[in-house]
């Protein structure tokens, strides 16, 4: 975090209510409930789906198609 932070990049963390603060300027935190080690990735997932989402309109990328995106399946 600290070297992102160095190179001027935006540092989001998110993190549960009980976690100590970030060390550092310019880190935001976004708090999340607190809940059991197991179901915490599927929890912190929706903000993180809902950050890449709103990034990627707000840069202009198309979501839907976004381009690199190579056809893993094929029917034969």
């Amino acid at each position: 975090l600290q070297e992102v932070a160095a190179r001027g990049g935006p540092v989001i963390m998110i993190a549960p209510k009980s976690a100590p603060d970030p060390h550092g300027a310019g880190i935001r935190r976004v708090d999340a409930p607190d809940c059991h080690s197991l179901i915490a990735p599927l929890v912190y997932a929706i903000p993180v789906q809902l950050l890449a989402y709103y990034t990627a309109v707000q840069k202009g990328t198309d979501v839907d198609q976004p381009r690199n995106l190579a056809k893993s399946v094929t029917v034969e």
